[in-house]
C-alpha cells in the first residue's frame, strides 16, 4: 500500500526548517494576544485581504519532503511543513496578497540542499489554489491550480478529478453505476467542478491499460477534489479531499502574511493570560500614578 495520508498535521515533528515556523508562529501569537487586552477580538481583524493557498506532494516515487513558502516580495518565510509524504495535501495557509514561491527538499537533506521543487504562486484576494508536485522523480513537474469553493445545492456535493497518476497518461473516472464524472483526464490536469449527489460512491478509474476501482465519501454541501494517484503495485487508486473543510477556520475578513495561523473566535489561554496581565498592569500604573499626584498636592 502507498503511504497516503489526506491531510498534514503542520505540528507534526519540529525540525531543523520547522524551528523557524513556530517562531514566526510566536511572534504572530503574542500581538494577538495583547491586542485582546484593549480590543475586542473583531476590531483587531488585519486590514490587508487575502487568500489562500495549499500544497500537494503527487509524486510517487519521490521520498517524503519539507516544504517551505516564501514570499517574493522581503524573502520572508511565511510557512514551513515537515515530511510531506506522497498522497499527501495540507489544509489551506492563509497568505496576504501577493506572490509567493513554494520550495520543496526531501526530508532527510542537508540544510543548504537545493530544493527540487521551486514555484512561484500567486495569491489573490478571496482567492484559494492549490500548488502540486507530480510525475516521477526524473522528471518532476509543479502545476498551480485555481480552487473554487462555491457552496453546491442542498443535498449535493461538489467534485472535481485531479489526474496525478503515472501509471496512465489519461484516465476516465465513472461511479460504479457507470455515471461518467470524468473522461480521458491527461496528467497534471484538473477538471472543473461538477455537481453530484451527495452520499458514498463506487468509482471505476478506467485508463488504456488499468481499470481499478475505489470508495470516496462526498458529503452533502462539500466542495471536493478526487486525486487520481498510483499504488504501490502500479495500480490506479483515488483519493478525495474534503476542500471546503479545510477553510472552516479560516477568519472571515482580511488575512495577514505570517506563520501560517488562524484567527478563531476563541481565546487561547495564552491570549487570556497576556490580556489580563496587561489590564492588570495598566491598572497598577494608573493608581501609582494617582497616588504620587496625591502626594505631590498635599505637600
Amino acid at each position: 500500500m502507498i503511504r497516503n495520508t489526506s491531510h498534514i498535521d503542520p505540528t507534526a515533528r519540529t525540525s531543523r526548517r520547522g524551528i523557524r515556523g513556530l517562531a514566526l508562529a510566536a511572534a504572530a501569537v503574542i500581538p494577538f494576544a495583547i491586542g485582546v487586552a484593549v480590543a475586542p477580538a473583531a476590531s483587531a481583524a488585519p486590514a490587508e485581504p487575502g487568500g489562500w493557498a495549499r500544497v500537494a506532494h503527487l509524486s510517487p516515487d519521490t521520498k517524503s519532503v519539507d516544504v517551505q513558502m516564501t514570499a517574493l516580495a522581503g524573502g520572508a518565510v511565511v510557512y514551513e511543513l515537515d515530511d510531506v509524504a506522497y498522497g499527501a495535501v495540507s489544509d489551506y495557509i492563509p497568505l496576504a496578497e501577493g506572490t509567493y514561491v513554494v520550495s520543496m527538499v526531501p526530508s532527510d537533506a542537508a540544510d543548504d540542499a537545493e530544493p527540487v521543487v521551486q514555484q512561484s504562486v500567486d495569491v489573490a484576494a478571496g482567492g484559494p489554489v492549490t500548488v502540486a508536485a507530480y510525475g516521477v522523480n526524473a522528471d518532476l513537474q509543479t502545476v498551480v491550480f485555481q480552487d473554487d469553493l462555491s457552496a453546491p445545492a442542498a443535498g449535493e456535493a461538489r467534485v472535481r478529478v485531479i489526474q496525478a497518476s503515472t501509471v496512465e497518461p489519461t484516465v476516465s473516472v465513472d461511479t460504479a453505476q457507470g455515471r461518467p464524472i470524468a473522461r480521458d483526464v491527461p496528467t497534471g490536469s484538473a477538471t472543473d467542478y461538477a455537481a453530484v449527489a451527495a452520499g458514498s460512491w463506487n468509482l471505476e478509474l478506467t485508463g488504456a491499460d488499468e481499470v481499478s476501482s475505489a470508495a470516496v465519501d462526498l458529503p452533502a454541501g462539500s466542495v471536493s477534489t478526487l486525486f487520481v494517484l498510483d499504488t504501490a503495485a502500479g495500480s490506479l487508486t483515488a483519493s478525495a479531499v474534503t476542500d471546503s473543510a479545510t477553510l472552516a477556520d479560516m477568519p472571515v475578513g482580511g488575512i495577514e502574511t505570517g506563520g501560517g495561523g488562524t484567527a478563531r473566535d476563541e481565546i487561547s489561554p495564552v491570549g487570556i493570560a497576556l490580556g489580563a496581565g496587561a489590564l492588570v498592569g495598566g491598572a497598577v500604573i494608573a493608581i501609582v500614578a494617582v497616588r504620587r499626584r496625591g502626594s505631590r498636592e498635599t505637600v
